[in-house]
């Protein structure tokens, strides 16, 4: 009887779980009132009490499938069917073996809350990788990935381009991990159709050189765009069309591919429209650049003494005809090997009218002049570079051959406290390079290196003043017909070394030697031309012949900690330096040698996976160059006479940074606060004797210093329940340094307060906004007592609203007020406000647009600007009113 009581309930138990072993599901299909499927609509299973007890979504198909869980209870069971734009629906589950379709029709309110929330873009972090999807932040109106990459929380982009993560600028821009354009990216970012991109990719402690990875640390940050799959199997291209009134002119076409094995921008453009294609061809790493060459390249000795541009956007200013092509070419022959070609060509015509107001505080004095020009400048530039990288794990080979011409001639009318005279200047820039590093790790794991670099560089410059101006200085107080001024700093320079690389198990070291050199001859002649023809010297010390030679042999010794919490970089270079310098005119025949010690530490410690602390120290000794060692006088600008009576300038530079930055990926919240101090000692000073109409500069062997205190902090947060990401920014900058003036020694103190905050908010699919607002406040003080102070306000404010009535048409209205304040003046307002309108036609894919700049037509802006105890106001001349209409189309 036991044994039946079992066999009965072993039956029973199978019989049990057999029918709950088997898997019931709920399908059906999701269409619209037209009969269209409803892809990734919500398919909800909700038990009583509107408990929800499976969840799934409709697939390209329009089909959803629920699994009923096997302890459910079966009675009362209901489908509920959302979607964005879409009326809910609920079915009540009769049968499990039915089928349960929907047909859903339009809602009225399409920005419930629900649907925001579950729209809200996305940022991934593996590593020190942070991707954003670049469709979850792009509007309808944006055309390039830089309209949306200034949208992203945690990256800035300032007016010239330049862009930065969390406060620090980036290093490289790669596309698809190719380095097509080196530092010049705004090619890409204007160029690259912002659809064509999936994801936008910051790389932080980025080190490309493959062998040193994990070696050598690296705090450097760069930029990713990885290509749609479908962007990367065809030619992509675009170009436009337009005119406009006044008499304006803009086109472009361009030519894209960004196949694995070769990617390509090439394009041409040209416009009178006030867009500045130079900003192509800003080389956004210059500075370090020439500071890993440890090559002080000479800039120009000559200019117009013209005021500079003002603080406005190019297209508000500037009076142009440009034309611009540019060819940037990426072929990978294997892997790991490439070959790079990038040429360019710009050439421009710009005009430029303003009157410039100076003044210049002394004790108890305040010394004055009005400048009026009108200038003309014609650049000519061509660049041409040809890169061969080999970048393999054991293996590392760079070489880069590059060129650059740069030929200007420009032309002022210039009028100087009433008195008029003209002005030419030419000058034409060669500059010939070739760069090589060379590394090989050895069967040990060791690193070898070798690197040389050699560049010549030319720059012959012309400036003609007519008639003759400052006779009591040039002629002794007779008319005369011209003022020559020429100059060159004709140059030759190499650099090169040795180095070797143990990677440790937890530091790497490193230890160098090189040396460098460089020659240069400083050509000056200053020359009177008189009313009959005859040429003679400005001066009995109007000349210059100076030989220069400096020569620099070093040894370093670093040491790298790349760990995960702390990461440590130690530098610590010997060099010893001569510099022989001489000229026969002035009897001069000086040497000069020293033996510098420049250590270097930067420190980081995180303190978690998105926090970290980072300090670094710096000593550096330097000198100056030939600029600084020539005796004769050269006329740099009409107004500024200079030379030099002194040894060479040596600085001794102490500086010390802190930092702490923070990020929390999933919230999109970035922040980071930075200080830095330097402290500069220097042999020498500039004396300046000024007046009304004319200015001598020398150098004088009298020790100076000066103290540079700068505390900053930058803040963004994307708010998802806002569709908003916030930026700010603040700056606090304390500059002490002395001036001597007029016999006189004047120490001053500026402090500068510098605050901006921003936010781009999306308020639905037709409707986004834009709004940044920047402040500074600049205050200039001496100790010395009866100087008086100065200080003045600025702000600017810069608006958009973006609206789309139709898939296919949209509206763009945008504007920037400009105010300051200023103490003894007064206040000044600039307003400017655009307007464009765009209609694309899918089927032919074309694009037509209507703009209207400078709504309101101002003519004029006035830009003071004020440093220690000097203080200018320059009023430009603007472009005033235009109007373009364009054609657009893709190829």
């Amino acid at each position: 009887m036991v044994k039946v009581i079992i066999a009965i309930a072993s039956c029973i138990c199978i019989l049990f779980f057999s029918k709950t072993g088997v898997a019931q599901t709920i399908k059906g299909t999701v269409t619209d009132s037209t009969g269209k499927v409803v892809p990734y609509a919500n398919a909800k299973l909700m038990a009583g009490g509107n408990l929800i007890i499976a969840f799934s979504a409709t697939d390209n198909k329009g089909t959803y499938s629920l699994t009923i869980p096997a302890d459910a209870n079966k009675s009362g069971l209901k489908v509920e069917i959302s979607s964005v734009g879409f009326k809910k629906q609920s079915k009540d589950i009769t049968s499990v073996l039915a089928s349960y379709n929907f047909v859903l029709h339009s809602s009225v309110n399409q920005l419930q809350a629900v649907t925001v929330k579950n729209k809200a873009p996305r940022l991934k972090v593996k590593g020190d990788t942070l991707s954003y999807s670049v469709a979850e932040f792009t509007s309808p109106q944006d055309r390039v990935i830089g309209d949306v990459i200034k949208k992203l929380p945690g990256i800035d982009v300032d007016g010239n381009g330049k862009i930065s993560y969390n406060g620090k600028a980036i290093s490289n821009f790669y596309i698809d991990g190719d380095n097509l354009l080196n530092d010049k990216y705004n090619i890409a970012t204007s160029t690259i159709p912002s659809a064509a991109v999936d994801k936008v990719q910051v790389l932080e402690n980025n080190q490309p050189v493959k062998m040193l990875r994990d070696k050598v640390v690296s705090d450097d940050v760069a930029l990713n765009v990885t290509l749609k799959d479908n962007a990367k199997m065809q030619l992509m291209g675009q170009g436009n069309l337009g005119g406009g009134l006044p008499g304006k002119y803009d086109g472009n076409i361009n030519a894209m591919m960004f196949k694995d094995r070769y990617k390509a921008i090439n394009y041409l453009k040209g416009n009178n429209t006030g867009v500045d294609v130079q900003n192509d061809l800003v080389s956004h790493n210059l500075t370090s650049y020439l500071g890993r060459l440890d090559n002080n390249k000479p800039s120009n000795l000559l200019s117009l003494g013209a005021a500079g541009n003002p603080s406005l956007p190019t297209n508000r200013y500037l009076f142009n005809q440009s034309g611009l092509i540019n060819l940037n070419n990426l072929v990978n022959i294997q892997k790991d090997v490439q070959l790079r070609g990038n040429l360019s060509y710009m050439r421009d015509r710009q005009l430029q009218n303003y009157v410039k107001l100076r003044e210049t505080y002394l004790l108890g004095d305040t010394i004055r002049y009005t400048e009026l020009q009108d200038n003309r400048r014609r650049p000519d530039l061509l660049h041409a570079q040809a890169t061969l990288n080999i970048n393999k794990s054991n293996y590392y080979l760079n070489n880069t051959l590059l060129t650059d011409y740069e030929r200007y001639q420009s032309f002022s009318a210039l009028n100087t406290n009433g008195i008029g005279s003209d002005q030419g200047l030419k000058n034409s820039r060669f500059d010939f390079s070739n760069e090589m590093n060379l590394m090989k790790t050895s069967k040990a794991g060791n690193i070898f290196e070798g690197y040389s670099y050699i560049n010549r560089l030319t720059n012959p410059e012309n400036r003609v003043l007519q008639p003759g101006i400052n006779q009591d200085v040039f002629n002794q107080n007779q008319p005369y017909a011209q003022l020559v001024q020429t100059a060159n700093i004709p140059t030759w320079f190499t650099h090169n070394y040795l180095s070797f690389k143990h990677p440790g198990a937890k530091i790497t070291q490193s230890y160098r030697a090189g040396f460098n050199l460089q020659f240069q001859n400083l050509q000056s002649i200053l020359t009177v031309v008189q009313s009959n023809g005859n040429t003679v010297a400005a001066s009995n010390n109007s000349a210059n012949n100076l030989d220069w030679f400096k020569s620099k042999i070093y040894t370093e010794a670093a040491f790298d900690m790349p760990g995960e919490k702390w990461k440590l970089n130690a530098r610590l270079p010997l060099t010893w330096q001569q510099i022989n310098y001489s000229d026969n005119l002035y009897a001069l025949d000086n040497s000069f040698k020293r033996l510098y010690f420049d250590p270097q530490l930067s420190v980081r410690y995180n303190t978690t996976a998105e926090q970290y602390v980072s300090a670094s120290y710096g000593y550096r000794n330097n000198i100056g160059d030939i600029t600084q060692a020539y005796r004769g006088d050269i006329l740099t600008n009409y107004r500024s006479l200079n030379a030099n009576n002194a040894d060479l300038t040596e600085t001794q530079t102490q500086t010390i940074g802190l930092g702490y930055n923070y990020r929390k990926a999933i919230k999109m919240f970035f922040w980071g606060v930075n200080a830095n101090y330097s402290h500069t000692n220097l042999n020498n000073i500039t004396s300046a004797v000024i007046t009304e109409n004319f200015q001598r500069q020398i150098v004088l062997p009298y020790a100076n210093e000066m103290n540079m205190l700068t505390v900053s902090g930058t803040v963004s947060k994307f708010v998802y329940s806002l569709h908003t990401t916030f930026n700010g920014g603040y700056s606090w900058q304390n500059n002490k340094l002395n001036q001597f003036l007029n016999g006189l020694m004047l120490p001053y103190n500026t402090i500068t307060n510098s605050l901006n905050l921003g936010a781009e908010t999306k308020i639905s699919n037709k409707i986004n906004l834009s709004y940044k607002v920047y402040a500074t406040r600049t205050n200039s003080r001496s100790s010395v007592t009866g100087a008086s102070p100065s200080a003045f306000t600025q702000m600017q404010h810069q608006g958009a609203i973006n609206y789309n009535p139709t898939n296919n048409f949209f509206l763009k209205l945008s504007g920037d007020h400009y105010y300051t304040s200023q103490s003894l003046r007064d206040d000044l307002n600039y307003s400017f406000a655009d307007f464009s309108a765009r209609y694309k036609i899918n089927k032919r894919n074309l694009d037509l647009e209507l703009n209207v700049l400078n709504i309101f037509d101002t003519k004029t802006y006035s830009m003071p600007f004020l440093t220690a105890n000097n203080f200018t106001n320059s009023v430009y001349t603007l472009p005033g009113r235009m109007m373009t209409l364009k054609a657009a189309f893709k190829f």
